[in-house]
């Protein structure tokens, strides 16, 4: 293969348009010498975004709405103190009018945010539902494209649930594209604060033959200073079928594990 070929693959890896074939052939290239992991950027998967869900903050139209009607009375208050100097006798009424209008604004305001909280903690718990069906859906899709699709969902889910994390796990020991255990890898980080998907993931390692997974596992291991992963990183190194350039980079993780 040609060199500016190699250098293709390389480009489109890095700009993540490389489909599964291309990535095959980018892993044999990385088992055989031919491109380096330094050559390859880290991937980060997150595409297809939701609108984010309201999560009980108050309204801006709201807030425009309160903030408009005060300037307006500011400035009524304004120009009858400036034009009608004569009227000074009525400022006082004028002035508790206003402050009456504007604590009946504020107590509006609070009221309406308050008995509309369990409304939108109900339907804001209903959307994460939904995105958790559309999720577990979507990856029992044959194109990858669905796939990774669905595991950019948990990119909009405030805390992913057990079923979800588990989901993620199976996705990255399983999926047949190199592209969605990547993206799977990637979406479990955050939940690497839970031990049971720490284990998961050390448990992960041994299934892992795509270089580029394993080196992405290697370097998570170590920048969550998992000691449990040490044992199965040290299998990758006395394995004959793991590229010298992989081995390179586990020892490096391993140096800071140890």
């Amino acid at each position: 293969m040609e060199r500016n070929r190699v250098e293709e693959l390389i480009k489109k890896y890095n700009a993540r348009t490389a489909d599964a074939t291309e990535m095959q052939l980018l892993e044999r290239f990385l088992e055989s010498g031919e491109v380096s992991i330094e050559q390859l950027e880290d991937v980060n998967i997150l595409q297809d975004k939701f609108e984010q869900i309201d999560n009980g903050s108050p309204s801006l139209q709201l807030d425009d709405h309160f903030y408009t009607m005060l300037t307006n009375e500011k400035r009524k208050e304004k120009k009858f103190t400036f034009s009608l100097p004569t009227w000074s006798a009525f400022l006082p009424k004028l002035s508790f009018a206003v402050s009456f209008t504007i604590l009946g604004f504020f107590m509006a305001y609070f009221f309406i945010n308050r008995t509309a909280a369990p409304e939108v903690k109900q339907l804001t718990q209903e959307v994460s539902d939904l995105k958790e069906m559309m999720m577990l859906s979507l990856l029992e899709k044959e194109s990858a494209t669905d796939r990774l699709r669905a595991v950019s969902l948990t990119d909009e889910m405030q805390q992913a649930s057990k079923t979800v994390t588990e989901a993620l796990i199976k996705t990255l020991n399983k999926d047949a594209n190199i592209n969605v255990r990547l993206a799977a890898l990637e979406a479990l980080k955050p939940y690497v604060g839970d031990s049971s998907v720490r284990m998961a993931l050390v448990r992960s390692i041994a299934q892992q033959e795509s270089p580029l997974i394993q080196v992405a596992m290697a370097e998570l291991m170590a920048a969550i200073q998992e000691k449990h992963a040490v044992k199965e990183l040290e299998k990758m190194l006395e394995n004959n079928n793991t590229p010298e350039e992989v081995k390179r980079r586990i020892q490096k993780n391993l140096e800071v594990l140890i």
